[in-house]
């Protein structure tokens, strides 16, 4: 795409704003500070100064596009459907380009980008953890078998094959939670699905997505578009990783890259659709508030599968929580470079849970069960068990 394609499409986003206010009350920063510029009307009208050249990328008001968590809860609360996902995305690529960010934001940045893609060096710097070390507010304590828990590379489905699915195991997910990626393949295995992990499957690219370093991003999806060709679905038990390759049409703007992408689901969403094959087991009547990840709920619109997955276990009452679209503060790596900012939306979303009772907590992404886990720690509930919501499915099937 030439720069001038680029200029006018971005123009064409931005105009479909007309400045309405809607996303404000939706706007975690805007709730924090109350700052216009720090709502998603305020940094449109920024964008557009930027495209306009009437503002420099090396202007301080370009902080307010940094502070923006990328959690999309302004995207479903739009009535002129303003593509704000689109948006940030491209200003954040851009904002790379011209004027890089103050130093210790690249050096944390750099640090994360260079660890979370690679599972060897992630699992080897994780290893301190197990011993509980903890050099990080936001690491969590670990088992050794947290970090050895892999999915066979195939599971034979039981019973009649119902389809053919490749598991994606993420990178911080196949590292600190890979029970999850073990679970998600028992299930639906259960359910009738031959499921696959593909040996060369890496990073998705969601990580480089949110950071603005769009051609990584691309060279990841192109990759992981190959490694996972001939499904008849693609499985993530990542919100984030569901989310960006959903958006593989937008990002790579090919037929074949939008085909890809309509095969994509969050594992939940998968299971909903498919239906238990076999009633699962009655397990002691539990309480699970379960708290919405940003780019399930607002990136992808998956509301309902989770509960729905949930709700099939006999004995587990889903419990609901206040304003359950807010975001908890992790976004990515939002909480390593905004941590006073994620640490306080940590602990709004962390009353909000406790405010209910549950016994448990069910997430379907990585990056808020550490978040959330680090907000229990604070608020004195670091026994409050987080799990995804296919790990009761497992435990459910007897």
């Amino acid at each position: 795409m030439s720069d001038t394609t680029a200029h006018r499409e971005t123009a064409d986003l931005l105009s479909a704003c007309v400045h309405c206010g809607f996303c404000l009350p939706s706007c975690p920063t805007y709730e924090l500070w109350g700052e216009e510029m720090d709502s998603p009307r305020g940094r449109i009208h920024l964008m557009g100064m930027l495209e306009r050249g009437e503002v420099g990328w090396d202007s301080p008001a370009v902080t307010h596009i940094d502070r923006c968590l990328g959690c999309l809860a302004c995207v479903p609360a739009c009535p002129s459907g303003v593509r704000y996902d689109l948006l940030i995305e491209r200003a954040r690529s851009t904002r790379r380009r011209k004027a890089p960010a103050g130093l210790r934001r690249r050096l944390m940045e750099g640090a994360a980008l260079r660890v979370f893609p690679h599972p060897g060096l992630m699992r080897a710097l994780s290893l301190p953890l197990v011993a509980g070390v903890r050099p990080h507010p936001l690491a969590p304590r670990l088992r050794r078998s947290d970090l050895s828990a892999r999915p066979p590379r195939r599971t034979q489905a039981a019973g009649e094959r119902r389809l053919t699915v490749g598991l994606l195991e993420g990178c911080v997910q196949r590292v600190l939670q890979g029970r999850v990626n073990v679970a998600a393949a028992a299930v639906l295995a259960a359910d009738g699905c031959d499921v696959a992990c593909p040996a060369g499957a890496g990073c998705c690219g969601a990580l480089d997505l949110h950071a603005g370093r769009d051609e990584v991003a691309r060279r990841r999806a192109r990759a992981t578009m190959a490694s996972f060709a001939g499904f008849d679905r693609v499985a993530v038990t990542a919100a984030g990783c569901g989310s960006a390759m959903k958006g593989y049409g937008d990002l790579l703007e090919t037929d074949t890259a939008r085909e890809f992408a309509s095969r994509v689901r969050d594992v939940t969403e998968l299971l909903a659709e498919l239906g238990p094959a076999e009633p699962r087991a009655r397990r002691a009547p539990i309480r699970v508030a379960y708290q919405d990840a940003c780019h399930l709920r607002s990136g992808q619109g998956v509301i309902d599968p989770p509960r729905a997955v949930l709700a099939a276990i006999p004995g587990v009452e889903v419990v609901e929580i206040e304003r359950p679209e807010r975001c908890c503060g992790s976004a990515g790596t939002y909480n390593l470079l905004e941590p006073e900012a994620a640490m306080e939306l940590g602990d709004r979303k962390a009353a909000s849970i406790l405010a209910v009772s549950p016994d448990l907590v069910a997430t379907a992404n990585p990056g808020c069960a550490l978040q959330l886990q680090a907000a229990f720690r604070r608020a004195g509930r670091a026994d409050l068990r987080i799990v995804h919501p296919v790990e009761l499915a497992a435990d459910a099937l007897g």
